[in-house]
């Protein structure tokens, strides 16, 4: 059984897309980051950064992992699922993975608060960070010009990146003109476990299978 501490984020949605995509147990519970939860030192002693997500591997001896690239990877190479065997294809996926990590997320994730929450509007940082932005999705664009997935086959790599980018027009960034994204963008989203794991900690979208709804109906709260 997997303990999933979240938030409804893009970094949160990839613990639990990944536990959808591999099927495995997991409890949700729903930390409120306006009310600071995160901050509680009962969460700083699961998470020392005091943010989302985390989880805790009951099965390994109450293990915490934080962190959400970290997430990804310790499930995958738990299940032995969404990331290769082999250490070059290994390689690949982590470089997506670590591109997302320390590119889209970051900018995006600047973009958004320029964009839509900072106290004074700041014109050089809304276009710096929307234009890095822009940048990487045509660098993902490129990418997926000759690749169906990001490193071939369907797997965390994807994931991560996928719950930034579309989510692009939060960050009033375009993905006009990158037929390769978009493509990749609907595919990706209309996976079942992507569309159940888009849904945790709460629905973002009314239209639901009835067996998605099943399913994540039976998720239990901690």
């Amino acid at each position: 059984m997997i303990d999933l501490y979240t938030a409804a984020t893009p970094n949160g949605w990839k613990a639990s897309i990944i536990l959808e995509e591999l099927g495995l147990d997991y409890r949700v519970r729903h930390l409120d980051l306006e009310a600071g939860e995160q901050k509680a030192d009962w969460y700083l002693a699961l998470n020392p950064n005091g943010r989302i997500p985390t989880i805790v591997d009951r099965d390994e001896g109450d293990f915490p992992v934080f962190e959400s690239g970290a997430i990804l990877l310790y499930l995958a190479e738990k299940a032995g699922r969404l990331i290769p065997g082999d250490s070059k294809g290994r390689s690949r996926v982590v470089q997506w993975l670590m591109f997302q990590m320390g590119g889209v997320g970051p900018m995006q994730g600047q973009a958004n608060v320029f964009y839509r929450y900072a106290p004074e509007r700041i014109d050089y940082a809304v276009r710096r960070y929307q234009s890095e932005t822009r940048r990487l999705y045509e660098v993902l664009d490129g990418q997926l010009a000759e690749h169906e997935y990001l490193a071939d086959e369907y797997s965390i790599a994807d994931i991560a990146n996928w719950v930034w980018a579309h989510t692009h027009e939060w960050a009033g960034v375009s993905v006009e003109g990158l037929p390769h994204l978009q493509r990749w963008l609907e595919a990706v989203g209309s996976r079942p476990a992507v569309r159940r794991g888009r849904d945790v900690p709460e629905p973002v979208d009314a239209e639901r299978s009835e067996e998605d709804k099943s399913r994540l109906g039976s998720r239990m709260l901690i």
